[in-house]
């Protein structure tokens, strides 16, 4: 009777929904959407389908707790991080002050003098929220499509608000009037997402294009083709070939986002570098 409660308890946690989410994602990973069906799970888990259906009704739900747990463990990693910046430089901060001889400043100056040993801004924070998830969607090439459609479909689902969450809490701490929150969430969201995601896509392009040729001579090709162009037609696009074969994707996704901050801070933040004053009144 034991043996058996033991087994049952064994069977029970290998079917559980983390455990089914799991195993979806694997097999997304290696077969794309149109390889993720029920009758594959199945065999992945080694049970029977009527074990998954008690916890997932359909391959939409599936498909949307994958996205969820993708998501939320790039956000969750990046708030790791950050703790853990934050926790050493709080302690390199305790020990400069107790080596200090000085007499103790007062509760007025203390303040700035503790904010001076953040770790990072409010902007460091979105390029670290930005990267979390242009990481994920390199290493989940499904993941793109289902954000642009939890996005579209079920901007009420837990995946939307966990991004815009992260993003929109940043801005508010720039100091962007509330006003203008959302407008500027959205600017930085959409880019994150569309920029990451069109990155997704072509390096899966290029894996199904041509499997044998590495980054570098892929560009190099396209770089070639750039050059070839008539050059009435395309000035600019000639122009610029030889940067498109040199460009690193990371730094031109992050160049991006100081794009997209830079904006905001000039529209938003008046006497910030770079922006506008206000009106004399």
């Amino acid at each position: 009777m034991a043996t058996r409660t033991r087994r049952s308890q064994r069977r029970t946690e290998a079917l559980s929904r983390e455990r089914i989410v799991e195993a979806a994602v694997e097999l997304l990973d290696t077969a794309g959407e149109g390889g993720l069906t029920f009758r594959a799970l199945t065999e992945r888990l080694a049970t029977g389908p009527g074990a998954i259906y008690w916890h997932v009704a359909n391959k939409e739900e599936l498909l949307d707790a994958a996205t969820d747990g993708v998501v939320a463990a790039a956000l969750a990693a990046e708030r790791a991080e950050r703790a853990g910046s934050a926790g050493r430089a709080g302690s390199a901060g305790r020990a400069e002050r107790a080596d200090r001889t000085q007499p103790a400043e007062s509760a007025e100056s203390a303040e700035p003098a503790e904010s001076a040993q953040s770790p990072d801004s409010p902007q460091d924070k979105i390029r670290a929220i930005a990267f979390g998830l242009f990481g994920a969607m390199e290493d989940h090439p499904w993941l793109p499509t289902q954000l642009a459609l939890q996005l579209s479909r079920s901007p009420w689902g837990s995946v939307t608000p966990q991004i815009f969450e992260s993003i929109g809490r940043q801005v508010r701490a720039l100091g962007v009037p509330e006003g203008h929150w959302f407008t500027a969430t959205s600017a930085l969201v959409h880019y994150i997402l569309g920029a990451a995601g069109q990155n997704a896509a072509n390096n899966a392009a290029a894996r199904t294009l041509a499997p044998d040729v590495d980054r570098a001579e892929f560009l190099d090709t396209a770089s070639r083709a750039w050059k070839e162009l008539d050059p009435d037609d395309y000035s600019f696009t000639r122009a610029v070939a030889a940067q498109m074969r040199e460009h690193d994707d990371r730094e031109q996704f992050l160049a991006g986002i100081d794009l997209v901050l830079t904006g905001i801070t000039a529209l938003h933040l008046p006497g910030e570098r770079g922006g506008t004053q206000p009106p004399a009144t």
